[in-house]
């Protein structure tokens, strides 16, 4: 299967995949691990997809979404974006908004006390 067949159904099968350096549970740069840890304070159940385990993956994302860096976030099939889209929409509540519209489990509470600590 082509690096571009795998993306594709990955992010058919889930609806939240975040396209990172390492793992949710142990990330392997630092804009990985703020976007893994935002998922994982707010309680999002998201498939991760190490880049750094295929070099064909990770050239391969970049060339599906046209977006040149990782990681990248995807929600029920919509590129969302890297580390400082997925902040900023984090502290504006835009997040909130998307995992609501698109009927993404998360805490509200967990979302609003990110907020509350960056203010």
């Amino acid at each position: 299967m082509s690096a571009e067949a795998q993306i594709r159904e990955t992010i058919e099968k889930n609806d939240v995949v975040l396209f990172m350096k390492g793992t949710k549970m142990m990330p392997q740069c630092g804009f990985s691990s703020r976007v893994a840890g935002v998922l994982n304070y707010m309680g999002v159940n998201f498939a991760d997809v190490n880049v750094l385990a295929d070099a064909d993956i990770r050239q391969g994302i970049k060339d599906f979404s046209d977006w040149p860096t990782i990681p990248q976030l995807y929600v029920k099939g919509e590129f969302v974006g890297g580390c400082d889209i997925v902040t900023e929409m984090t502290l504006s509540g835009e997040l909130d908004a998307l995992f609501e519209a698109k009927g993404v489990a998360f805490d509200k509470d967990a979302a609003n006390k990110i907020r509350e600590a960056n203010a």
